[in-house]
Order: structure tokens, then sequence, then C-alpha cells
């Protein structure tokens, strides 16, 4: 069971996952709990707010309204990736929801379709509202979207959450039957949770813009000719013609052939075929090697298109050497 995090550990955490904060007003002591329970904490709720304009949007989810009061979340990201914290504590956000779900997110599997509203979501979730219309319309900023991704990495880091999965953070729409949020032009819970997921197997402080370079043409050049190079060793070495024609017609004894040395060679057939090989072999490890880590470290990137485009560059530099 995990215990809701203090609001000293949670500035921590953000800040240390990256995140830009601002702690408005008494957002440490301003939570619901006298009206229901606060933990345990299983995951993070993201939201939408349905409204324009910082300030105001950050007022609303900190009084909350007539019929729901505040605090409506623990905090409100706004289109430039600053988060508002607003709450500690219980707070307004998710309402009831499927158990089903709570159920998957507690087991970090995959999640259900919501069906039900039986479980009260406010005693188990943290919850960001995002500043946006709502409407399908009003773009994400990529700003915002990051600083939903660290947010996010830095709750489930602090519990220890997403060793098994990326469950633990979820979209109101895959709480309470009938939401929509969030939604629009730029955000997709799925893609949250890879990029969590991402995060979570690097250091808090990890920069991905720094650290995973897109792989250009001028590296793949690059690659290709260093591998065109290894590929030259052999051409000083290989059987021509004549070797291949004798090797043939000694294949009647085949223990002569592989003992095979052409005229001035260092070694026999044999040796030639096993270095070949060995060299071959060790070359198309060390790309497929490369290709993977490089795809790891930048999930834009296609492992087997990048093979292919290396072997592609290879087959030319290969020519024209």
């Amino acid at each position: 069971m995990a215990s809701p995090l203090s609001a000293d550990k949670l500035v921590n955490a953000l800040k240390g996952e990256g995140v830009r904060i601002v702690e408005h007003r008494s957002w440490r002591t301003h939570n619901r709990n006298h009206v229901g329970a606060w933990g345990p904490v299983h995951g993070v709720m993201i939201h939408h707010t349905v409204t324009s304009g910082t300030s105001s949007s950050v007022e609303l989810c900190y009084n909350g309204r007539s019929d729901l009061p505040g605090p409506l979340c623990h905090g409100v990201i706004a289109k430039d990736g600053t988060v508002y914290l607003v709450g500690n504590g219980r707070a307004n956000h998710a309402g009831k929801g499927d158990g089903d779900v709570l159920s998957a997110v507690i087991a970090e599997r995959s999640l259900p379709a919501d069906n039900e509203a039986d479980t009260d979501g406010n005693t188990h979730f943290y919850g960001f509202e995002c500043i946006n219309l709502g409407d399908n319309k009003d773009p994400w900023p990529k700003e915002q979207v990051e600083a939903i991704v660290r947010a996010s990495a830095a709750i489930c880091r602090a519990h220890g959450w997403g060793k098994e999965g990326t469950t633990s953070v979820i979209g109101h729409l895959e709480w309470q039957p009938g939401k929509i949020d969030p939604r629009g032009p730029g955000i997709s819970m799925s893609d949250v949770r890879k990029r969590v997921a991402t995060r979570l197997r690097h250091p808090a402080d990890w920069n991905p813009e720094e650290d995973d370079m897109p792989v250009s043409d001028a590296d793949v050049e690059k690659i290709a000719k260093a591998a065109a190079r290894q590929v030259a060793l052999y051409k000083d070495t290989r059987l021509d013609s004549r070797d291949a024609r004798q090797m043939w017609d000694d294949a009647a004894s085949p223990h002569r052939t592989w003992q095979f040395r052409p005229e001035g060679g260092d070694r026999d057939a044999w040796g030639y075929l096993t270095r070949t090989h060995s060299e071959v072999v060790a070359l198309r490890a060390a790309v497929s090697e490369l290709a993977t880590a490089l795809a790891a470290r930048d999930e834009s990137v296609d492992a087997d298109e990048l093979v292919a485009r290396i072997e592609r560059a290879i087959d030319n530099a290969t020519a024209e050497g």
C-alpha cells in the first residue's frame, strides 16, 4: 500500500524530474481530507480543464465551483509546461470510476474498458488538470505534454511504480464512463505512458533532447564507409577465377581442396573461408547491434529500417571503392 507523498517529497520529486513548478497560495494544506480518505494511492490521472488562460484556470482549480469545491486537482499544467501546485491531499478530480480499472492500475497490467462507476477515485489517484479547451481543436504544445510526462514519471519514480508497466498513469476517459479527457491534437495516453516508461529507464535528470539525437543520413554514410573499409580488407586476398577453377578441379580429393593455397597466398582455402565467414558474421552482428542500440536511444528509429539503410549504403560505398 502506497502512502501519499508529503508536500516536500512531492516538490522534490517534481524538481528532480526537471519539472518547473509554482507553489500556488496555501496549496500545502489545501485539500478535501475532511470528507473522505486520501490514500492509499495507486496512480496518476490526467485531465483537461475545458478552460483557457493560465491565471483563471489555476484559480478555478484551487477554489473549485459552487457545485464542486476545490481543490480540483493537485497540479495545473499550463501550456508552457509550468506546473502550478494547488492541492495536497484528497482533491475533487477523479470522481467515481471503474473498480476493474483500479485493479489493473494496481497490478500494472493492460486497462480494461471502463463500464461502471463504483469506486472512489479521489482516494487513490493524484490528479493533474491540463489547460486545454477539450474541443478536439485546441492543440497540446510539446512543452505541456513533456511536463505531463515528467510530472507523471516523478510520482511513479517516487512510489516505485512502473516496474511492471506504465498503466500507473491513466486518463480520466479511461476511468469514468462518458469522460473524454484528455483529448485534442498532440495528446494520447498511450504515447504519454510510453514516454513515462522511457523516462523511468533513465535517471530523473535525463533530458531526451540532449541525449537522443536522430540518426541522420550523414551518420548512416559514416557507418557505411567504416563497414566498406572492413569489406575492402578482403579485396587483396579474394580467390581469383584461376584459383577457384583449380579448387574445383581438385574436388575429387576433398582434403586436398581445403588444403589448396594459391601462389603467393598466406593461407589455404579453408583459412580463407573461415576467416571470411567469421569476419562477415562479426560485421553483420555489429551492424545489427549498433542499429538496435540507436533505436533504443531514439524510439523514432526503426531498427530494421536502419539496418536496411546501412546495408544499402555499404553496397554503394563498396561499389565506389
